[in-house]
């Protein structure tokens, strides 16, 4: 009996992750359309230089419409939703099975670390081939200097076309760069969150003993969005070594990120391997903040016990 609730637990924890992916995309993506165009834009020679996230958000809004800001969001909703699932559901399982008997008590480094970096690394199969094809579609928008004739109807024609031009492994370009950042990234968000987590609710707890649901959704707002702050904070030139390795059209260009970002420096410097921190950072809070609510909240729908 006891296996059984676990196996349905389990499920439920996929589902929940599922639903916070929806909420992160929902949230997200147009600042994510101006940080990958930043990224592409202001690290290579040729083409229109964007001033800042401002300028490049009212270039999109000017010649595209809010249509712009979400271009690529198909593929990213579908790439979120099931990425989101397995990222949470791991997590959640994997923390159960080596925390063992333990199950409450300060968060333990040994056990959140590996844990989310495991997550991390498996979900990175799948958001390797959907971040391709939303990068591809992102870029091919304002002030593009893809050729019309060279341009993708949707991201379906993007992904066949990538495949015919470049094999099956063409979809899986970045994909050590993808491993990296999601192993490293999903560590530092997983123990931000805990940590901030337990020190509030344990502030929350000592100042009153009247605890809401409103003061869950708060922390949840506050430490869904710090622990996506730190998330890309640590990552996020490896962030900008993806997107050129996905992007670029060359198939021959490399893909190791060590030797893109050091190209990427010498010839932009330390600015140029942060291209598109301010969007990056402004999404990160309210799209993960979004994320961690979303996912707390149906866990507690669905009855499972968060500790």
């Amino acid at each position: 009996m006891e296996e059984e609730n676990s196996s349905c637990s389990g499920y439920k924890e996929y589902v929940a992750g599922l639903l916070a992916g929806v909420s992160t995309v929902a949230i997200g993506h147009p600042f994510d359309t101006v940080k990958v165009k930043l990224q592409k834009h202001n690290t290579e020679a040729h083409g229109i230089q964007y001033r800042s996230s401002l300028h490049c958000t009212a270039r999109i809004l000017k010649t595209e419409g809010i249509k712009g800001l979400y271009r690529g969001a198909t593929s990213s909703f579908v790439g979120m939703a099931f990425e989101s699932s397995l990222l949470f559901g791991i997590y959640s399982q994997t923390k159960q099975s080596l925390q063992g008997a333990e199950q409450s008590g300060e968060p333990q480094p040994r056990v959140i670390i590996p844990s989310a970096a495991y997550g991390g690394a498996i979900i990175s199969f799948v958001l390797c081939p959907t971040e391709l094809v939303k990068c591809r579609m992102q870029i091919q928008g304002t002030d593009s200097l893809v050729p019309k004739s060279s341009r993708y109807s949707g991201p379906l024609d993007c992904a066949i076309k990538t495949a015919k031009t470049e094999g099956v492994t063409g979809i899986f370009r970045g994909g050590c760069t993808t491993l990296l950042r999601e192993s490293i990234g999903n560590a530092v968000f997983f123990s931000v969150y805990e940590y901030a987590r337990y020190h509030m609710h344990s502030y929350v707890k000592a100042s009153k003993s009247n605890h809401s649901n409103l003061a869950d959704i708060g922390i949840g707002i506050v430490t869904g969005g710090l622990g996506g702050v730190s998330f890309w904070l640590a990552v996020l030139p490896l962030d900008v070594a993806k997107t050129l390795i996905q992007t670029n059209p060359d198939k021959h260009f490399s893909r190791n990120p060590f030797q893109v970002l050091s190209s990427v420096y010498s010839r932009a410097g330390l600015k140029g391997c942060y291209a598109g921190l301010a969007p990056t950072v402004i999404r990160a809070f309210p799209a993960n903040a979004a994320a961690i609510v979303t996912w707390e909240l149906a866990m507690k729908l669905l009855g499972i016990k968060h500790d």
